[in-house]
């Protein structure tokens, strides 16, 4: 099966930037929407953006600040967060599905990376 392994996180400075990474396993990158959800204390995780081979999605509360991209050819989705604020602070998990927007129904998870945003 698909094995999604996160990478980028850490502390930010409210105002920061951070790229998250998410390397996936196997040679069927391609076909899978990618996308990446959070979850913060005490809230249900939601979808922050997912990406099919050329549309993308963003949540409301991240639209203009990240931004999500693919290398099909090093199997790996990225989410660029600039203008990073303290309401940002959550684990944030790679997914690979099918969909886009609504419609994202993830089948694989990674295992979650922590992003920090706080002075």
């Amino acid at each position: 099966q698909v094995q999604l392994v996160e990478s980028g996180g850490g502390l930010v400075q409210p105002g920061g930037s951070l790229r998250l990474s998410c390397r996936s396993s196997g040679s069927i990158f391609s076909i899978y929407t990618m996308g990446w959800y959070r979850q913060a204390p005490g809230k249900q995780r939601e979808m922050v953006a997912c990406i099919t081979g050329i549309s993308t999605n963003y949540a409301d509360s991240v639209k203009g600040r990240c931004t999500i991209s693919r290398d099909n050819a090093k199997n790996t989705v990225y989410l660029q967060m600039n203008s990073l604020k303290p309401e940002d602070t959550a684990v944030y998990s790679c997914t690979a599905g099918i969909g886009c927007g609504l419609g994202h129904t993830p089948s694989f998870w990674g295992q979650g990376t922590q992003v920090t945003v706080s002075s």
